[in-house]
């Protein structure tokens, strides 16, 4: 789901203290005693543990706290979430419809789906919380077998989107309808209706408002999805997608040779230059599927912001990206794409030879 704002209140502050010190004891017992002493349940949920999850996630990109750190305060919050679903104030029987809530299969992310899910329960709502990385096939099983009102697919990596379409497709053809959130759709949510979403919401107080004010239809019987991406013919998304380990290789030698510094690399340099030319790809491969550019771009400027934070010069981007651009020079959608992100990155120094260093 989108980004929240920073929490603030007393129990915002206790929280931020105790996850950033890693202190999980500390943290349940706060939102445990908030509960206690009267704070409303989806409040807690949405605008104390949220927010500060996002505010961890704030701290991560620039650089002030670690990967290690940031996946130990994630757990914490988990827990916090749990002891706010199984405190007394959060128990409400089931008076509504029953709702599947599920993360595309390949997204890991699974906190923001477990919030719309915790908040959906207190709403009324009977509430199957399918979790992480839920293989679409067996969500397809689990609509067959328990006929849902409705399926909350989340996913935060826009690279999911090829994924997530084909899970939209599956569900609607189990005669389930879809709404979907998480950051992978877009800011206003332009790929869920790209993709053939039911319904979009940009985050779980959203997702709950909008099933209470009307259901969504169900798919007819004879429903058919239609073929809305007629860029895909060009089969640039599925070659480009087919050759990332080749075109990684490629860029990777070509980079070498194009900035000295890289060929004194060490292997895990090198296997940390490979992740992100791949992580370059798989973005392409996503812009490509959607025909937007601005997926693409969106990416690269965040990932400058990122090597930035953690003072590593982003000047290898660009002659990434036209390095890549060379390799895919029978692709027009691709090169064009390239390019245009190309354009609005800073410009790599030049050194005296003119080559990029």
């Amino acid at each position: 789901m989108t980004t929240n704002p920073a929490p603030t209140g007393p129990l915002a502050a206790r929280l931020w203290d105790a996850v950033l010190a890693g202190d999980e004891r500390t943290a349940v017992a706060a939102v445990r005693r908030a509960l206690d002493d009267g704070a409303e349940p989806e409040g807690v949920l949405l605008d104390v543990i949220a927010r500060v999850q996002g505010r961890i996630g704030g701290h991560w990109a620039a650089n002030r706290i670690n990967v290690a750190q940031e996946h130990a305060a994630t757990a914490i919050n988990e827990r916090t979430v749990g002891a706010v679903a199984g405190h007394p104030a959060a128990r409400t029987e089931p008076s509504r419809g029953r709702v599947v809530v599920a993360c595309v299969d390949g997204e890991w992310h699974g906190l923001p789906a477990r919030l719309v899910a915790e908040v959906l329960k207190l709403r009324g709502w009977q509430v199957d919380y399918l979790g992480a990385h839920v293989p679409t096939p067996h969500l397809v099983a689990h609509i067959h077998r328990t006929g849902p009102e409705v399926v909350a697919l989340s996913s935060s990596i826009p690279t999911r989107l090829p994924t997530a379409h084909a899970t939209i497709t599956a569900c609607q053809a189990a005669g389930a309808p879809v709404l979907v959130g998480g950051a992978a759709f877009g800011p206003d949510g332009e790929y869920a209706r790209l993709l053939g979403a039911d319904a979009w919401a940009p985050d779980a107080r959203s997702a709950a408002d909008l099933l209470e004010r009307r259901p969504l239809p169900r798919p007819r019987a004879d429903h058919q999805p239609i073929d809305d991406l007629p860029h895909l013919a060009d089969q640039e998304y599925t070659l480009v997608t087919r050759s990332r380990p080749q075109l990684v290789r490629a860029v990777l030698t070509a980079l070498e040779n194009r900035l000295p510094s890289m060929r004194g690399y060490d292997e895990a340099q090198r296997e940390r230059t490979a992740e992100d030319l791949a992580h370059i790809v798989d973005f392409l491969g996503a812009a490509l599927y959607t025909g937007d550019p601005e997926l693409l771009s969106r990416f690269l400027l965040w990932t400058t912001g990122i090597l930035e934070a953690r003072g590593v010069p982003a000047r290898s981007l660009p002659p990434a990206l036209d390095v890549l651009a060379g390799e895919l020079k029978d692709f027009p959608r691709a090169t064009d794409m390239l390019r245009s992100s190309l354009t609005r990155l800073p410009p790599a120094p030049l050194t005296v030879g003119g080559a990029a260093e």
